[in-house]
């Protein structure tokens, strides 16, 4: 199962649940069948498919989903220090914040998927 140690279980709330042997398959899935990402507060993992997604879009390797940050104080630091050193120095460019919509409502996580087009059109930023 590719799942690290502490996180054996599924999620209670899922109405499937797949079970991956290797952990690049299951990432795999995760981008190829999404139409956006949701992230949640979380660890090394839940940062590597976020900076992984980020990185595909970026890339043109997938479509330009949106990607959505939920918490905006936890992602507050983080975003922070992407804005100072990695743009000043041109390792990314204001674009790329235009990739990411953070928010504390559900309400308006639902609008910002709802309003998707996969036809080609960039999502709008709600980037605080």
């Amino acid at each position: 199962m590719a799942r690290p140690p502490h996180e054996q279980s599924s999620n209670p709330y899922l109405t499937l649940s797949l079970k991956f042997k290797y952990f690049f398959v299951r990432k795999m899935m995760f981008v190829k069948y999404s139409n956006a990402f949701i992230i949640f507060p979380g660890g090394f993992g839940t940062l590597d498919e976020l900076f992984e997604a980020l990185t595909l879009i970026q890339t043109h390797k997938i479509h330009n989903f949106p990607v959505v940050l939920y918490g905006s104080k936890y992602w507050q630091e983080m975003l922070g220090g992407l804005r100072g050193r990695m743009l000043t120095e041109g390792k990314i460019v204001e674009d790329d914040f235009r990739r990411l919509h953070v928010t504390d409502s559900p309400e308006e996580i639902v609008s910002v998927v709802k309003a998707y087009d996969p036809s080609g059109s960039e999502p709008s930023s709600h980037l605080r």
